[in-house]
């Protein structure tokens, strides 16, 4: 028996939502009852053509209020999320039924698995690295089917977190605290490694903010129960430490901020170093790593106070 679902997509615009439709339109397996597009940008304009899909606006508030606004827009049992820039294969609607089929009524959701294509011919720089972590992340939007009794249960997405970041993970935690699973299915999709700017990690601190959020609405062990590995950010607080403290000793003209000066020159080569060793060494990367690596910590830090003040009020 067909599953009944709907496909949902926010998009910003992107040229790649063109490949989606097409292999939802052509591909093998049973069709989608609906697909419908939200479109997530501040302000509208252009998309690529949409066939027969349904085209919605969320005003730019994100992809949790975009994907809500594409769910409850649904009225079928199996809503599928689609990041904008992944390649579903041709066959991606049959493999999803044999995912979907014979679930039981306690399973919320079925994750796709995620291949990230890296270069072959060099090292991965690491903006590509970076999204190659999506490959082993948990519960990742960027395809993946959730039973729309469980999102009416819980709500939904948290529409607090702004960015496609930490948004899929917290709404996987609020299911599995109610008692559902979430189940990896078969079916396959590819994430492309999108163009990055040179400072594109710089704009990756902005999450510092969110993971303040996760952190008042989980506690201090949120990080664990996603699986997710030791952030830096007590490092980049130390970093940050002197080299503040070296700028004010030295008006200071005190002797002490040659001290300060070396410990800020120290943890800053290592986490510059700590970039480099693993990527291409290309000199444009080189630059890039060590640019941004002076620029992260302070950064980070100024995100993270940003978040715990935008959300001292929220209690788990």
């Amino acid at each position: 028996m067909s599953p009944d679902y709907a496909v949902v997509i926010p998009t910003v615009g992107r040229d790649s939502l063109s490949v989606i439709l097409d292999a939802l339109e052509h591909g093998s397996g049973p069709p989608p009852r609906e697909v419908i597009v939200v479109d997530d940008r501040p302000t509208p304009g252009p998309l690529p053509p949409t066939r027969a899909a349904r085209v919605l606006r969320s005003g730019g508030r994100g992809p949790a209020a975009a994907r809500n606004a594409g769910w409850r827009a649904a009225c079928c049992e199996w809503i599928a999320f689609l990041d904008d820039d992944v390649v579903p294969p041709r066959d991606w609607k049959r493999r999803l039924a044999d995912d979907l089929d014979g679930l039981g009524l306690d399973v919320a959701g079925s994750q796709a698995r995620i291949t990230v294509p890296l270069p072959e011919d060099r090292r991965p720089t690491d903006w590509e690295r970076g999204t190659a972590g999506l490959a082993d992340a948990r519960w990742i939007t960027a395809d993946m089917a959730y039973r729309r009794a469980a999102l009416v249960h819980v709500g939904g997405f948290d529409e607090r977190f702004p960015r496609a970041y930490r948004e899929d993970a917290e709404l996987a935690l609020r299911l599995l605290d109610e008692g559902y699973r979430i189940v990896r299915g078969s079916r396959e999709t590819t994430h492309p490694v999108r163009r990055s700017d040179f400072f594109a990690s710089l704009r990756q601190q902005r999450g510092n903010a969110d993971d303040a959020l996760m952190r008042r609405l989980l506690g201090e062990g949120w990080r664990s129960r996603i699986g997710g590995h030791p952030g830096r950010l007590r490092r980049h607080t130390l970093t940050t430490a002197a080299g503040v403290l070296t700028v004010v000793l030295g008006l200071l003209r005190s002797r002490a901020a040659l001290v300060t000066g070396a410990v800020w020159a120290a943890l800053t080569a290592r986490f510059a170093a700590e970039r480099i060793a693993p990527g291409p060494r290309t000199p444009d990367e080189v630059l890039r790593m060590v640019v941004t690596s002076v620029a992260i910590p302070p950064a980070a830090c100024a995100h993270r106070v940003r978040g715990e003040l935008r959300h001292r009020a929220v209690r788990r």
